[in-house]
């Protein structure tokens, strides 16, 4: 929790941000994973968790922007609580580190709601992901759980958009801090994979890492030697010689705030030289693509410009060929680079995603494409101070869309399926950090994480990290 001040600066901006009606934030409960006493790893709300503060199941929040009340719901911990969980701070003790005095049990909501509903007022809320809420607030505001999304209030939204977009310097000393951490994962993970050993082995050992440094995953591990699935959560191959590893993985702080990092090495102790021509095409992807981000910069703009980077490099060795600038446009780089460059982040891996992306990557004068691979792009607006983002380009060989796209004949100007047909063997490559944007330009968060093939394969060969030199 940050200091209590921070939440009031929050919640007094949203004042001014909204003009009327109750602003209604609901906090997240416990589910059960097969039975309703055995949960699923608590996550709060992250929206609570930015206004509210209170890491603690079954609470909510309600502005009255009328009247200017704030009030904290939840129930005091009974004597059965503090017997399985020990000693628990009351509500009204949560509630006061966050800035807030009025309290109130978590039964009175439905009583507040119903009151301002049927006065005609106006309920604000954010829209729900979880079943448990959507029951909730079809049963207070009677508003069919099928038709809940599309009456959040759009208002509300925007309000905290503006707000969470633009990262503080404590929050900035958070993702740091998880990037830092995700970073040291990786380092572990690149020692210590091996031929021989499972993904699972390697996935035990970074899952084990984030635990020991008090944090919890951001989000489940991708590690795998099949990196052409872009969000593969299978470990139980077996590495070989000649396979590559793609690593996707990262730590969430205690505040909850998230790292996101991939790396790609073989598990070998070398790349091979085909290995090594792809790896080389990403990196320079992403070195043309960090150069590039400033503020007033679309992001989109940076995507397509990755996208001619690799289409350039695939030319060379002769799996594509034609312009391309015109290749890009037409969308036929997707076949090997099929998503986005990159998206916000923050409380949320993909940040506040809940929202809804357009609210958070697109604006009123930058729209998300309906080009196959482009329209994956989360993040396409134009860039600003404070944002905190990922540039994960990649290079992929899916044989499915490989057959696929050659028997339909799509972008034969463009694609050497003949010789794309000798990579279908090949796996795919991935290449992310996250970073921040300047008031010039950008900064990676985290110490550096090795990502030039000679310190990679130095790593693989068991050496030191050349970063922490």
């Amino acid at each position: 929790m940050f200091p209590a001040n921070t939440y009031i600066q929050r919640r007094k901006k949203l004042h001014t941000q909204v003009d009327s009606g109750l602003l209604l934030v609901m906090g997240n409960d416990d589910v059960g994973m097969n039975y309703k006493a055995n949960t699923y790893h608590f996550r709060q709300d992250s929206n609570f968790l930015y206004f509210f503060g209170i890491d603690k199941q079954g609470f909510a929040g309600v502005i009255d922007l009328d009247e200017g009340t704030e009030t904290v719901f939840g129930n005091d911990f009974t004597i059965d609580d503090v017997v399985w969980m020990g000693p628990q701070p009351s509500v009204k003790e949560l509630a006061s580190q966050v800035g807030i005095e009025k309290t109130a049990s978590y039964s009175k909501l439905e009583d507040v709601l119903k009151k301002a509903k049927s006065a005609g007022r106006k309920i604000h809320y954010l829209p729900p992901y979880r079943y448990e809420n959507m029951y909730k607030l079809n049963q207070w505001l009677d508003i069919p759980i099928s038709e809940l999304k599309a009456n959040a209030s759009e208002e509300f939204i925007k309000a905290v958009v503006a707000q969470r977009s633009y990262k503080s310097p404590e929050e900035i000393i958070e993702l740091h801090t998880a990037c830092t951490i995700s970073g040291a994962m990786h380092f572990a993970a690149m020692h210590a994979a091996a031929v021989g050993k499972t993904e699972a082995n390697i996935v035990g050992i970074v899952e084990g890492i984030a635990s020991s440094a008090g944090c919890s995953l951001a989000y489940p591990v991708i590690l795998s030697k099949d990196g052409q699935t872009l969000h593969n959560h299978y470990h139980g191959n077996i590495f070989k010689e000649g396979d590559l590893i793609l690593g996707d993985f990262g730590a969430a702080t205690a505040k909850h705030y998230a790292g996101d990092l991939t790396r790609t090495y073989p598990a070998g102790k070398t790349f091979t030289d085909r290995q090594k021509d792809i790896y080389n095409i990403v990196l320079r992807m992403q070195t043309y693509s960090l150069s590039a981000l400033k503020p007033g910069v679309k992001y989109k703009d940076v995507h397509l410009l990755a996208a001619e980077k690799m289409t350039d490099g695939l030319k060379e060795l002769g799996l594509m060929k034609g312009d391309s600038k015109e290749a890009v446009a037409a969308g036929a780089h997707a076949l090997f680079f099929p998503h986005g460059l990159g998206h916000m982040m923050g409380l949320d891996v993909h940040d506040m995603e809940d929202l809804g992306e357009d609210y958070v990557g697109y604006s009123d004068t930058v729209k998300r494409s309906d080009q196959f691979g482009t329209a994956y792009l989360r993040l396409g607006r134009e860039l600003e101070q404070g944002f905190v983002l990922t540039v994960e380009p990649g290079c992929y060989f899916i044989p499915e869309l490989i057959d696929k796209w050659k028997a339909e004949k799509k972008f034969t100007d463009f694609i050497n399926y003949d010789k794309v047909e000798s990579y279908k063997d090949f796996g795919g490559v991935r290449i992310e950090d996250d970073v921040l944007i300047t008031d010039r330009g950008s900064s990676i968060l985290g110490k550096p994480v090795p990502k030039i093939v000679e310190d990679i394969e130095g790593i693989r060969k068991g050496g030191n990290d050349p970063s922490q030199n």
